[in-house]
């Protein structure tokens, strides 16, 4: 079904291309329509967010252009100032466009002329870029990735005054700048822009949106289809040693639509990178939509664009700031740009989801067009409803069936728990099968690293990935999960990561007291099968919610196995001693041991490991199943790292040396400390203990008591999960029946 359609589009765009060219001279078409232009004119002064988004707009351009046009020699990396310069040039012209268009004041129309005009006579010469570093060096930016932003916001920007200009002023725009730049970003560097990657999503989309303005059906073509023949190296990797050919041979904007996204909308790079796909992708389905509505985008794959905009928005916190998955800067959230056009358009071309209003009400911001007014509208009249984050399980890979990310969040406590049991993720995912991290109403209390760049800082690596990122953030002892041997899953080697993905074994999101997750990882290490369940349980007796975490591994050889928790905190008290270093040391010498500082050592005192921490006025514990002869760490991050390029994060990690052993926690918030009053309350652990009383390859149980005499017995079915499955275990001398794949008694 996936390949029929994907004909169809096909032969629905062979069919239409001879009306294209006649469709197309209508300006502007593109995300601003004509009959969006008088709309807007009419409703001026009347829609308090899209005139207050106007204000500040025209307020920004106007600024900009009273400094005048500067478009300099390009010779820097990121952050530097002509890389800074040219993309302030793209980001500023389409604002001063549309200016144009809703206020017919000439002077914008103007402005964007003699920009593209400056453009025009600096390309015609203009060397590649004199940057070397990236796979696909640009012209006016150091990477054809930039070069492509450029052109997807310049597409806009021509089609606001494409009937202001001349045929001749046209014609050499588009012979001279517009074609040589579509050439050059396609078929001289198919190696960017013939893949399935976020990069070759901008490079697609900046294609079609400069072949939608001219009306170039050649052009067009290549961006839904991508280059044929294109003779690419299969083995040939680009700047963060991902595959440049993909597997099955497929390119254009409809391949980066059909395998990235999974059926419910996640995007296997992971939220960072979906958020930075995600303007190219719904801005240029927004134009096909209104030069080509017959094509009918946004329904391609049972409408996963429109899904993907719900999925990304789910994986935020309760600030709105996206989940660190795989490459991802902490900070970047719903509030940027990209996804503000993204809840405008799903709002406008989907089924008008009203709580999408909320989000937009909360960005402040809309766009200046059709989608934008439809939602300023919308708030105008108060239809907006709010957004419910609740629990969510998506799955990865284009069939859905490459494991995937699940949310688990409570009503009762702000807690919400990110697992992650994905396919690799592309060349920006991590090394890190069934990681998990914990946040409290949107603070960090167990972290994922993220990635390690500064990105746009020119002073540290060009504003690019940092080495670190290899050596620290990808491998997994950067993230909460287990590491046999002091080496990182599939080696640290893409090539053997992209060839697996997590299993799920099951999940239940049905009860919101007891929510759950299993899944399975069977080729992290040779020989060993790892197995993680967690679940998120709202407890009136201890008047919180509580994460219980059970990690069984199972090997046929005794091996090394470390546990770590990245908390974010002070330590506050432990039931184990331990040793402060007087000098430092690194934990290890390679796949991210390195740069591990072991700051104390120590041995469980009892069959518990207990550790208290203090964030952000909130008290938390972890409860840990011990083995005596476990080794206790201290660690912080920053060993071998002359630059100071990562950050001083704290760590606490258990190691044990077994062949088969199931690593059983509980993590509780509890009480808290008031910084104006110097207050402390329900300071302590309500957990007294936990056990593991029952493991083999059928069950796992594991027994909870509270400090309150309050107990609970958790069986967790690891062979048999059918929710039909009728269960019986005896555990001392007790009989325990149930249906479906775990009982909670």
């Amino acid at each position: 079904m996936k390949l029929n359609f994907y004909c169809i589009i096909k032969a629905t765009f062979l069919i239409l291309s001879v009306s294209f060219q006649v469709n197309a001279q209508e300006h502007p078409s593109l995300v601003l329509t004509r009959s969006g232009v008088e709309n807007i004119r009419k409703e001026l002064g009347r829609v308090p967010l899209f005139d207050e988004t106007l204000k500040r707009v025209k307020e920004e351009v106007d600024l900009e252009m009273a400094s005048g046009i500067d478009t300099p020699i390009p010779k820097d990396y990121s952050g530097g100032y002509t890389h800074a310069r040219h993309k302030k040039n793209f980001l500023i012209l389409p604002k001063a466009a549309v200016l144009y268009q809703i206020l017919q004041d000439e002077k914008y129309a103007d402005y964007v002329k003699d920009m593209l005009m400056q453009y025009e006579a600096m390309y015609k010469t203009l060397p590649v870029h004199p940057k070397t570093r990236s796979y696909a060096r640009g012209k006016l930016f150091w990477q054809c990735l930039n070069d492509s932003n450029w052109l997807v916001y310049m597409s806009q920007a021509y089609d606001c005054i494409y009937d202001y200009l001349s045929e001749k002023e046209r014609n050499r725009l588009e012979n001279n700048l517009f074609r040589p730049f579509a050439d050059f970003i396609s078929i001289g560097n198919p190696q960017f822009y013939n893949r399935v990657h976020n990069h070759s999503t901008w490079g697609n989309a900046a294609v079609g949106m400069i072949a939608l303005v001219m009306g170039d059906d050649v052009l067009l073509e290549r961006a839904l289809y991508g280059i044929k023949d294109d003779g690419l190296d299969a083995n040939a990797k680009d700047d963060d040693g991902g595959f440049i050919k993909n597997k099955d041979g497929k390119a254009g904007f409809l391949a980066n639509l059909e395998e990235p996204f999974s059926p419910d909308g996640y995007y296997t790079e992971g939220p960072y990178y979906q958020r930075y796909a995600m303007y190219p992708f719904l801005i240029f389905a927004e134009a096909l939509e209104n030069v080509k509505p017959d094509l009918k985008i946004f329904n391609y794959k049972n409408g996963v664009l429109l899904k993907s905009v719900n999925a990304l928005l789910n994986l935020t916190d309760a600030d709105g700031e996206f989940f660190a998955l795989n490459d991802g800067q902490k900070g970047m959230s719903y509030y940027t740009e990209a996804v503000v056009s993204a809840v405008d358009i799903a709002f406008c071309f989907g089924n008008q989801d009203k709580s999408l209003l909320s989000i937009a009400e909360r960005q402040n911001k809309v766009l200046l067009d059709d989608s934008g007014l439809m939602v300023a509208l919308a708030i105008r009249e108060g239809e907006a409803l709010p957004f419910h984050k609740k629990s969510v399980n998506l799955s990865d890979g284009s069939e859905g069936d490459e494991g995937g990310v699940c949310v688990l969040r409570t009503d009762q406590a702000g807690l919400e728990l990110v697992f992650k049991y994905t396919a690799q993720g592309s060349s920006h995912g991590h090394y890190d099968k069934l990681s998990y991290s914990l946040f409290d109403n949107g603070e960090e209390v167990i972290q994922d690293y993220g990635l390690a760049r500064f990105v746009n800082i020119e002073q540290k690596g060009g504003g690019n990935y940092l080495k670190e990122n290899k050596t620290w953030a990808k491998q997994t002892i950067a993230h909460n999960t287990i590491v046999r041997d002091e080496i990182s899953h599939f080696k640290g080697k893409y090539e053997e990561g992209s060839k697996h993905h997590s299993e799920l074994s099951f999940y239940d999101l049905s009860n919101q007291k007891i929510q759950i997750i299993s899944a399975k990882e069977n080729h992290a290490y040779p020989d060993t099968n790892l197995h993680r369940t967690m679940m998120m349980i709202e407890d009136s007796s201890l008047g919180s919610s509580y994460v219980v975490d059970l990690m069984r591994v199972v090997s046929k050889d005794i091996h090394q196995y470390d546990f770590p928790f990245y908390f974010k905190g002070q330590v506050i008290q432990t039931n184990f001693e331990y040793t402060s270093n007087q000098t430092l040391a690194p934990l290890g010498s390679k796949h991210g041991y390195q740069h591990l500082w072991v700051e104390g050592i120590g041995k469980p005192l009892a069959d518990n490991t207990k550790f208290s921490f203090l964030n952000k006025g909130v008290y938390y514990t972890i409860t840990t199943t011990a083995d005596m002869n476990d080794k206790l760490f201290f660690t912080r991050i920053g060993a071998n790292d002359p630059k100071f390029n990562l950050r001083r994060d704290a760590g606490f990690m258990i190691r044990r040396n077994k062949s088969n052993t199931v690593f059983a926690s509980v993590l509780e918030s509890h009480g808290g400390y008031d910084y104006v009053s110097e207050s402390s309350e329900d300071a302590r652990s309500h957990i007294e203990t936990i056990k593991v009383v029952y493991d083999d390859q059928d069950y796992t149980a594991l027994t909870i008591k509270t400090t309150n005499n309050v107990s609970k017995v958790i069986i967790i079915a690891n062979k048999q999960v059918d929710t039909s499955r009728k269960h019986k275990l005896r555990i001392d001398g007790r009989q325990y029946e149930w249906n479906g794949p775990y009982l909670v008694h």
